[in-house]
């Protein structure tokens, strides 16, 4: 049964139509479902009905500016990973940014392959799958960890257990890393049960 990738959707929030309809179509093109609005004072309506996973934001707008948003978005949502763009960086707007838990800070105009790295990185912390086995990697990293709570064992015991680092069990918890056969066969071993059962109900 292929694994379902879930759509990732994401808010482009710039008073510049022409990079908001760039962006858009780039983003389109990687397969991520994208709205583009110009006007700042729509977001925090926008993100509290879109279910948003990412949000790129512009600094300098009119009407508000892009600290202001992103001060009343953290009021109704924590959890969006947001991505300021700005063609005038400076340390006071980067650290305000930095405090309101914004992922990313990037100078315009951007380079695109810099910008899908970026945006790569942000999905990565946040969980947010993007390839079939990126997805795979995360429902064995939730199912371990899962079953390894139920059990109550630390990773340092679970360490102990298979012989493998704690940082390498960790790594794998969190989908960080592509475990090996071996690998999980000794995680498998180590919480009493089959390694087909590290692959979720899928």
């Amino acid at each position: 049964m292929p694994i379902e990738v879930p759509s990732v959707r994401i808010l482009i929030v710039d008073d510049d139509k022409a990079i908001c309809d760039f962006m858009q179509s780039l983003l389109e093109k990687d397969g991520f479902v994208v709205k583009t609005l110009s006007d700042p004072t729509l977001v925090e309506d926008e993100v509290r009905a879109g279910d948003y996973h990412v949000l790129i934001l512009d600094l300098m707008m009119p009407k508000l500016d892009g600290i202001e948003v992103l001060k009343r978005i953290r009021a109704v949502d924590s959890d969006i990973a947001v991505v300021i763009f700005t063609a005038h960086p400076n340390l006071d707007s980067a650290v305000a940014s930095m405090k309101l838990d914004a992922v990313d800070y990037i100078k315009k105009p951007f380079n695109v392959d810099e910008f899908r790295d970026v945006l790569s990185r942000v999905m990565k912390k946040k969980g947010l799958a993007r390839t079939p086995e990126e997805q795979l990697h995360k429902i064995i990293g939730d199912t371990i960890r899962t079953m390894r709570k139920e059990k109550e064992l630390t990773l340092k015991q679970m360490s102990r257990r298979t012989g493998l680092s704690i940082s390498l069990l960790s790594q794998i918890e969190r989908a960080e890393s592509s475990p090996s056969i071996s690998s999980l066969y000794k995680i498998a071993i180590a919480l009493d049960s089959k390694i087909q059962d590290l692959f979720g109900n899928n």
